[in-house]
């Protein structure tokens, strides 16, 4: 079974969460999509040249796509609704962060194209997603 697997047998989201109305399942998926996404991000930073640019672009990716999964977990665990998309709105400002250092390195030549596509891609669906519960958040509020 993968690490990922594991995990979700051993974690279920607490039913007590301001967002009631998202399926268990769906928050499964992005909890497991903002993990995957870390990880590939991780990936990608440990494969940078061994260069000045390299080392910075690498540590700056790895922070900010870890940081995206583990405020979204926190997001889930949170006490309020004001507490929840604070939370997100660190998911979304992560992200964002996420994506500017794929683009650095795209434009810098650290990273192949091919390998950014895919990465750039699931940033922007993760960012999507994180943008649209904050906004369906904030409405139910109202």
């Amino acid at each position: 079974m993968s690490e990922v697997g594991r995990r979700k047998s051993e974690v279920s989201p607490r039913s007590e969460s301001p967002v009631k109305s998202v399926g268990l399942k769906s928050v499964a998926n992005l909890r497991d999509r903002t993990f995957e996404f870390a990880v590939r991000c991780i990936r990608a930073a440990e494969a940078l040249p061994d260069s000045r640019s390299g080392s910075v672009v690498s540590s700056q990716l790895i922070r900010c796509s870890a940081s995206v999964g583990a405020n979204y977990r926190a997001a889930r665990r949170a006490r309020s609704s004001a507490e929840f998309v604070a939370k997100l709105g660190i998911c979304e400002e992560e992200c964002d962060e996420v994506i500017y250092w794929l683009q650095l390195s795209k434009a810098l030549g650290l990273i192949k194209p091919a390998k950014l596509s895919a990465l750039e891609k699931e940033a922007d669906e993760i960012l999507s997603i994180i943008v649209a519960s904050i906004k369906s958040s904030r409405s139910k509020k109202k």
